[in-house]
């Protein structure tokens, strides 16, 4: 559970840095900058510990707002060179969703959640930071888009409710879940894999 902790940092971190770094490339200030950072690393994880009736955790740990602080600072003082890495920060994106996925469902089925409310929390945690990211900046979400980014989210979702289910070691059911979703997702960026629009 330690090393799912500092992971769970790492990629609150590393969503803070592609908010700011999206409020930037929309010309906004720093105070915006930061703030779009701030909902995009703790927007899914507050979303979906209201739906359990928890507090947020960042507002009883202040290590996650610390991290925010950092991912911010990172993305002001290294925007020009992060830039230049768009490709690497893509695959920290897959890897933050991948184990923000994980995090979700253990956390809702630690709360006695169903399977499916733990896979629809689990994607919550992944993706609507990044929703409410994009809202704020007047773009369209990532996840209405033809890209196969909740899909992915899914589908390791599921996986680790099986898994759980039929009573697999819990380190290597996050493991195997965490890198089906950022598989799932890196093979779709590389390939240009996208799902069907309705209609089309």
């Amino acid at each position: 559970m330690e090393l799912i902790y500092y992971i769970d940092l790492l990629g609150t971190m590393v969503f803070a840095i592609s908010g700011a770094m999206a409020a930037q490339r929309h010309n906004i200030d720093i105070f915006g900058a930061a703030f779009t950072g701030f909902v995009t690393a703790i927007g899914g994880g507050s979303l979906r510990d209201i739906f359990l009736n928890l507090r947020p955790v960042w507002v009883d740990d202040g290590n996650y707002l610390l991290a925010i602080l950092a991912g911010v600072l990172i993305a002001i003082f290294f925007n020009k060179i992060l830039g230049r890495l768009a490709r690497t920060l893509s695959l920290f994106d897959a890897l933050g969703i991948g184990f923000f996925t994980v995090v979700g469902v253990q956390k809702s089925l630690a709360f006695d959640s169903s399977g499916i409310a733990a896979v629809v929390l689990g994607l919550f945690s992944a993706v609507m930071g990044g929703v409410t990211r994009d809202t704020l900046l007047n773009d369209t979400p990532l996840i209405f888009r033809k890209e196969i980014y909740a899909t992915a989210c899914l589908s390791g979702a599921v996986l680790f409710v099986l898994l759980s289910r039929t009573g697999v070691d819990y380190n290597l059911n996050a493991f195997i879940s965490a890198a089906v979703v950022s598989i799932v997702r890196i093979v779709a960026v590389k390939y240009k894999l996208t799902l069907p629009i309705v209609g089309g």
